[in-house]
Parts: structure tokens; C-alpha cells; sequence
């Protein structure tokens, strides 16, 4: 791997960092905004979405004729570790949209499919949500069980999806059910794209520990979804899930917002006294604090990886896996030192006048519980690292 950023590269970050100065709230603090799809956030969401499509960044890095300009990996790497440093909502419209929806559709998708789902995805005009966890099936997600029975020139969904991040708000969700109950369970499993104003969808709220109402749960009752919207092959879905989820393991963000939050860390350091003396003079809070910044560029240089493989045309399978368990399992250690540092009045939240940071690190500790299990838990991260990557037979 040989990553030295170019001076367009360079340009590019500043050209960023200047949009973001110009167009965020002179108050605009990354750290406490709220869930980005609430009722209060999300026309602020919406707009900001609009704004990066109107430059087209939002799919800078997509072929033109799909609405993108052909950017290169690392310019949009670059993009997105800036826009999750800053905290900028609307960069993916909804769960998925762009992270993973659009690619796949490029390279799995119909001419038809792509002309009708690419374009309003460039132009913020689509959100979307994944459905793919059940109740019994998190982890071992070919467990599945929603299923998908052929009926004419359509599918009859029946079932119930989980953690479902942004579907009250999608138009459009990116659907994993089993065409197959006969079939060895990863080889009958086909890919849906479902219209959530289907009859027969219905979806309710989960509102997390920390507060926020990101989740849902999605059911499906007789669901009709015409065989137009199958992605790939019927029962091959599994392995276009695969490819799916190697673009959502592979971000930089991991590394960005743990970056900010550090930094705000180190500033209440400073200027937060504990027996006379500022906590940043305190020798365990020096250290832990290293410790982080130390991991934070371990994290950092692991998805300059995937994304440098990626612009080599290589697949970043075990890397992006690697990416995903060192960066998810850094949230938690960030958070963990923040509760560490802010002692028990960390353990306050938003709203009292004694909760420093305004009740932030008490959220992220709550919230990165979920981080090393939505997209694949740590086991299965390893599991993928150690097969994939190492060669290691399985257990």
C-alpha cells in the first residue's frame, strides 16, 4: 500500500472543509445535533442533502452517465471522513442509498433498474433503508426467514425485519427474503428492491437507550413486489449481499468521529481543574488519551487501505472486515476513556445543567454498544479475517 495523498487530493479536503465553514450553523456543533431523521433535524437533513447533490458530491465518485463525476476512491474517501468529522447529516439518504445501494445496482442491477433508481439517489430526491436483520437472524443473517413466493410477475413478501436504521423515513428499502426453503440456507436468498408505500408494509418505532429513534421494525403482510425489482439472480442473492456489505464495512468514519471526539476530549482536559490541577496534567488521563490517538490513526490507515485497494480494482474482503472490528471497537474505547475522564457526572444527560458536554459521552456510550453488531458483530468480523484473510479452516 502506497498512500500520499495528491495535491488535488489536498485541494479537494480544503475545497470541503470551506463548503462545510460557509454552509453549517455558525453554532453547528457535530457532536449534539440529535438523529439526523428526527422531525426536529430532518428538513436540515434534507436540505444539506440537497446542497452536496446540487455540487454533486453526493455520488462524486460515480460514473457520469449514473450522476456522478468519476472522482476518484481516495477523493471520495476524503469526502467522507470530512463529512462524518463535521457531522454533516444527509450524506446518504436515509441507510444505504449510496453507500452500498447504488454501487450494487451497478454492477448486479438491470439498464432498467439503474435508470429508474440511480438518478433520484444523485439528486437527493430518493431515501432509502436495508432490510436484512430479523428477530432470530442478526448475526447469522442466512438464517433468514422473511420470505419471497413467485406469483405471476410478482413476489409475495411475508415477514418481519429489525433494526431497521431510517425506514420510518425511506422511500425505498433494499430487501434480503428467502426464495428458496428447500435450498442450503445461503443459496436461497434473492435481493428485492421494495417501494416502502407497498400495501401491507407496516413499520414501528424502536427507540434506543440513548434516546434516539433510529431503528424500526418492519412487517410484511402479503406484500406485493413485482419481479422487476429482483437485484441479480433469483437465490444468488446471497452473495450480492456479500459484496453489499463489504461497502458498508469499508468507511473512514469510524476513524473521523472518534477523531472529533477526542478532541473535544482533550479540550475539557484542559480546562477542567481536579484537585487544584488541569485533568490534562493528570498522568492516566495523558495516557489514555495517547492510547486513543494512537488507535484513532491505526483506524485511519485501515480504510485508507480498503479505499486504496479499492481504486487498485482489488477486493477489499478481509480489509474491509478488519477496518470494520478495529474501528467499531474504537467507538466504545473512545467512549469508555470519556466516561473514564468526565467521572460520574459523565453519566448525566442532555438537558441537566450539570452534564458536561452536554450529556455527549454519556450518549456514545450508550449508542456504541450497537456499533460492533449492526454490520456484522466482532465475532463475525474475525470469523472473516481469519478464514478469508488468514486461510485459518473453520472451526
Amino acid at each position: 500500500m502506497d498512500i500520499q495523498f495528491t495535491d488535488e487530493e489536498v485541494a479537494f479536503r480544503e475545497e470541503i472543509q470551506q463548503f462545510l465553514r460557509d454552509e453549517l450553523p455558525d453554532d453547528w456543533d457535530p457532536l449534539n445535533q440529535g438523529s439526523p431523521h428526527s422531525p426536529e433535524q430532518l428538513p436540515f437533513t434534507k436540505a444539506m442533502a440537497d446542497k452536496l447533490a446540487d455540487k454533486g458530491w453526493l455520488t462524486l465518485a460515480w460514473p457520469e452517465e449514473y450522476g456522478g463525476q468519476a472522482r476518484s476512491i481516495m477523493e471520495q474517501t476524503v469526502y467522507r471522513e470530512e463529512m462524518t468529522y463535521w457531522g454533516v447529516p444527509g450524506t446518504d439518504l436515509g441507510t444505504g442509498a449510496i453507500g452500498w445501494v447504488g454501487p450494487v445496482l451497478m454492477i448486479s442491477g438491470t439498464e432498467e433498474q439503474k435508470s429508474e433508481h440511480l438518478p433520484p439517489i444523485a439528486n437527493a430526491e430518493r431515501y432509502w433503508c436495508t432490510l436484512y436483520s430479523e428477530p432470530g437472524s442478526g448475526s447469522d443473517l442466512a438464517s433468514l426467514q422473511t420470505s419471497a413466493v413467485r406469483d405471476g410477475d410478482d413476489y409475495i413478501i411475508n415477514g418481519q425485519k429489525i433494526w431497521t436504521s431510517s425506514g420510518h423515513i425511506a422511500d425505498w428499502g433494499w430487501l434480503a427474503a428467502r426464495t428458496d426453503p428447500d435450498a442450503p440456507k445461503h443459496r436461497g436468498i434473492s435481493l428485492f428492491m421494495l417501494d416502502m408505500k407497498s400495501q401491507g408494509v407496516t413499520v414501528r418505532p424502536i427507540v434506543n437507550m440513548a434516546g434516539n429513534h433510529e431503528f424500526n421494525e418492519v412487517y410484511f403482510d402479503n406484500v406485493r413486489v413485482p419481479k422487476g425489482n429482483l437485484v441479480g439472480e433469483e437465490n444468488r442473492g446471497w452473495y450480492t449481499l456479500a459484496v453489499a456489505l463489504d461497502f458498508e464495512r469499508s468507511g473512514v468514519g469510524y476513524s473521523a468521529s472518534a477523531r472529533r471526539t477526542l478532541e473535544t476530549l482533550v479540550k475539557y482536559a484542559k480546562e477542567t481543574e481536579r484537585n487544584g490541577k488541569p485533568l490534562s496534567e493528570d498522568p492516566i488521563v495523558r495516557h489514555k488519551l495517547a492510547e486513543r490517538k494512537i488507535e484513532i490513526e491505526v483506524s485511519r490507515w485501515l480504510s485508507y487501505q480498503v479505499a486504496w485497494m479499492q481504486s487498485q480494482d482489488m477486493v477489499p474482503n478481509a480489509e474491509a472486515s478488519m477496518s470494520k472490528l478495529f474501528g467499531t471497537e474504537l467507538t466504545q474505547k473512545v467512549a469508555s476513556t470519556g466516561m473514564d475522564i468526565l467521572g460520574m457526572t459523565g453519566q448525566l444527560s442532555k438537558g441537566s445543567k450539570w452534564a458536561p458536554l452536554q450529556g455527549y459521552i454519556q450518549r456514545l456510550s450508550l449508542s456504541s454498544v450497537s456499533s460492533t453488531i449492526a454490520a456484522g458483530t466482532s465475532e463475525i468480523q474475525r470469523d472473516i479475517i481469519a478464514r478469508r484473510g488468514l486461510g485459518l479452516p473453520r472451526a
